[in-house]
C-alpha cells in the first residue's frame, strides 16, 4: 500500500479528495495508505458522541474507505451494496481514534467485496465483510 508517511509517492491524506461526502456524512477523517484495487487504511478520531459512537458508522467508515480504495478513477463513485458477518466487540467512545483497515478480497465486475477492520488502540472493536459497488458517477 501507498503510505503518506514513507514513500516517494504518497497517497493524499485528505478523504475529500476520493469521496463526495463532506461533514456530517464525511466518517474518515485521514487517509494513511491506499492500494488501489486492493486495499486501505484510516484513522476517526470520535470528539463527541454522547451514548457512544454508534456501530452504523463504524460499518459506513469501513465502506467510505472501501471506496477510497476501490475507485481506480477520478469520478468513480459507489454504494454500500451489502454488508455480512458484522460483529461488533466493545463500545468506541469519545476520545478513541480509530484505525480502520480494509481489504478487497473478491471483484465481480463492478462489484467489491471486502473484509473491514476497526481497532481503538490495538483493541477490535468491529469487523466485517461488506459489498460496495462501484462505477462512474453521472452528472
Amino acid at each position: 500500500m501507498v503510505s503518506i508517511s514513507t514513500d516517494l509517492n504518497p497517497c493524499n491524506p485528505d478523504p475529500t479528495a476520493y469521496l463526495p461526502h463532506r461533514s456530517p456524512f464525511l466518517l474518515i477523517d485521514r487517509v494513511l495508505s491506499r492500494d488501489p484495487g486492493r486495499g486501505a487504511s484510516g484513522i476517526r478520531c470520535v470528539t463527541h458522541d454522547p451514548g457512544g459512537y454508534p456501530e452504523v458508522f463504524l460499518l459506513e467508515s469501513m465502506a467510505q474507505l472501501g471506496g477510497i480504495a476501490a475507485a481506480e478513477r477520478e469520478g468513480e463513485g459507489g454504494f454500500l451494496a451489502a454488508i455480512d458477518r458484522a460483529l461488533f466487540h466493545r463500545k468506541v467512545r469519545p476520545g478513541d481514534r480509530i484505525v480502520i483497515t480494509v481489504r478487497i478480497v473478491k471483484t465481480f465486475g463492478r462489484l467489491y467485496v471486502l473484509e473491514g477492520e476497526a481497532h481503538v488502540d490495538a483493541e477490535p472493536v468491529a469487523t466485517a465483510v461488506l459489498t460496495l459497488g462501484i462505477g462512474m458517477i453521472s452528472g
